[in-house]
Parts: C-alpha cells; structure tokens; sequence
C-alpha cells in the first residue's frame, strides 16, 4: 500500500480514510506540532546536514548537548550518536570482536547486532552448557530489550548462573525499548544489575524519539574506544540539528510518555484478553495470534503492521499504540478484538 502522507493514526488509502495502528512512531513525534517546531527551529541554526567527520578541526556544540541529554536520559557514563541503528549496532560488534573468544545470542536478535558464528545461550531450554564450563574466556552476550513478540523485557536472570571463569561483555539492542520503557521512557540500561564486565546499549533513535540517527552508550572508556574505529572517524555524524533536537526536546519527551501509558492503561482496563492476543499495559504493542483478527481488523477500516523480516518467518502482525491515539481510536479498536 503507498501512501502520500506520513501515517499517524489516521491513513488514507485508494482515498479512504483507515485508523492506523502500525508503525514504530511510539511517542508521536513526526507529527507532533511543538516537535516539528523545534526541528525546524534546529534545521535553520544547524542546516539541513553536516556531512563532515565527527574529528575534524570543527567540533559542534550540538552533539555534546544531544549526547549528555541521552546519557543523562539512558543513566550511562557517556553516549555517542551515529546516523543510523544499524550503524550503532555494526560499529559496536567491529570493536568487540576483537576482544572476544565466543559470541551467545539470546532469542531471536534484530539483524544490527548480529554476527557470524554466534551461539545460542538456550539449547532445549537449557543454558548452553559452554556458558556453565570451567574455560577461561571473554564472551559477548547479544539480546534485544525487548524480544520479538514478547511485550516484556527480556529476562537476564541467567547471567548469574554462567561460569566466573566467563569474562562477560552486555550487547542489548533498545530500538523498542528506549523512549517507551522505564521512567520518562529511560530503557532498562541503567537496571541492569548482574555480574558482569560491560553493558552496551545500541539503539535507533528512529523510533520513540523520532529522529533519524542512532546511539551507542556504555562507560566512559568504551565510548572513547569507538570514538577512534576508522569506521566512525570517517564517517559523517548524526544529522546535529536532530542531536540537538534531542536535548531541546525533553520536556516533550516526558508529556508524549506520559500521554502513551494513559492509552496503554485504558486499553488495558477495556480489553478481554485471550489467548489470541498478547499485551502488557507497559509495552505500547499487541501481538495478534491469529490471521483472522488482521482481516476483521481491515473489515472495520483499522490498518496495523503486518509484515515479514525474513522471507522464511511467520508474518508479524502487530498493533502499536502511539500517544497520538484518541479515546475513540482505542474504543474502536478494542471494539473489534473483544468481538468473539
């Protein structure tokens, strides 16, 4: 289906207006007045782009402000932002290869942090008896915030039980847990609390925070590791009139959070669940077990995600909950799937 205009909660299609419950705008931003106001705003005092190295002579005040706001935001010693996610989670597992003997991936991981050879934490349901062994090694962990349909985050209780004799590096990809989980939308970085050597936080700013860009946060030593891959030196930055964007708009931040766990308590409070459905009221989408739903869904003019990552997976059909969703929007809604 193509559209002509962004799709917020209303799309028109074949000149017919549908409720729209897809996407990954969670907070609302791209259409949100007072934001657009202070992109443009950050459009004429940094331009349109900057497409200069992050090392040359210029530095640019932008990217310090952006940067603490998101270490501030995330609770981690220090941030950097690239263009992309994707970017964040490649440049990340370029550095950490180097120190590490064994990768693990937990679940099944976004395709930014994953890497050749990588093996799963869980066999059988069982930790991988590798991680219980008494081998000296450093190994590097990678798990999205939150897995692929799953409303929680993901569970790290295993941590504990791997060998000492594990040095552990933390990759956690936050694309869909920033902005939306934890106070304000802080993510759940700073929560982690297991014994290991490093957390890294990759993530799309693209997202909850409606920003084209993305950020990688750790310790401070780690950041100036990345700060010197050829990989970031020779590539131009996060566009600085969004990096600004991102400290300017804090106080935005908060009141479209606030505005998305209202929707989400209220659907929450009028949805019949069953076993067809899965929602928790701290996680701003609903996972539709069955195909069925997607087309009565259609039948009353509500359009939600629905797509494939892989050629070879099962289609995703997803529902998401933006904070620009109206009272009437989540009755209508929510109308349809209480429907036996």
């Amino acid at each position: 289906m193509i559209v002509n205009k962004f799709p917020d909660r209303i799309i028109e299609i074949d000149q017919k207006q549908y409720l729209y419950f897809g996407g990954t705008a969670y907070l609302g931003l791209p259409t949100h007045k007072p934001f657009q106001d202070l992109v443009i705003q950050n459009i004429l005092n940094w331009g349109t782009t900057y497409g200069s190295s992050r090392t040359a002579n210029i530095q640019l005040k932008a990217y310090e402000e952006g940067e603490s706001f998101l270490a501030s935001h995330i609770g981690s010693e220090s941030t950097l932002t690239v263009s992309s996610g994707m970017l964040a989670g490649k440049i990340v597992l370029e550095k950490i290869k180097r120190q590490t003997d064994c990768f693990y991936h937990l679940n099944e991981i976004h395709s930014a942090i994953q890497i050749e050879n990588s093996l799963p934490v869980f066999i059988n349901e069982k930790l991988n008896d590798r991680l219980l062994d008494s081998k000296s090694e450093k190994i590097t962990i990678l798990t999205d915030g939150v897995p692929s349909f799953q409303t929680e985050p993901v569970d790290l209780s295993f941590l504990n039980e791997i060998s000492k004799q594990k040095e552990i590096t933390l990759v956690i990809d936050e694309s869909h847990s920033l902005g939306i989980i934890g106070k304000n939308g802080s993510g759940i970085y700073a929560t982690i609390d297991f014994p290991i050597k490093r957390k890294i936080l990759v993530s799309s700013l693209g997202k909850a925070f409606g920003l084209t860009g993305g950020v990688i946060a750790s310790d401070s030593e780690f950041i100036r590791e990345i700060k010197e891959l050829e990989t970031f030196t020779s590539a131009a930055g996060m566009n600085p009139a969004f990096v600004q964007t991102l400290s300017d708009g804090k106080e935005i931040y908060k009141i479209q959070h606030q505005k998305l766990k209202e929707n989400l308590n209220y659907i929450d409070s009028i949805l019949i669940q069953n076993e067809n459905i899965k929602f928790d009221k701290n996680y701003p989408l609903i996972y539709l077990l069955s195909n069925d739903l997607v087309e009565k869904l259609k039948q009353e003019k509500i359009i939600i995600a629905s797509f494939k990552y892989t050629k070879e997976a099962e289609p995703l059909n997803r529902i998401v909950i933006t904070a620009n969703h109206l009272k009437e929007d989540l009755d209508k809604l929510v109308g349809v799937l209480n429907k036996k």
